[in-house]
């Protein structure tokens, strides 16, 4: 499988076994949903946050 991290344009490097940790579990999650093949092929995650930041 081929997987690939870019944050703010800029690629993430990950070791094979960062990779098959963050390949594994978003696939996992994936498959649980209502009505998705377990054969998928692609994957694709687009997460932006909101403008407003949480003040700790």
């Amino acid at each position: 499988m081929k997987t690939e991290l870019v944050i703010d344009g800029k690629k993430v490097p990950m070791n094979d076994f960062i990779r098959k940790i963050f390949t594994n579990t978003v696939g996992a999650m994936v498959e649980c949903l209502h009505g998705i093949d377990e054969n998928w092929t692609e994957i694709s995650l687009k997460i932006e946050k909101d403008g407003e930041e949480e003040k700790s």
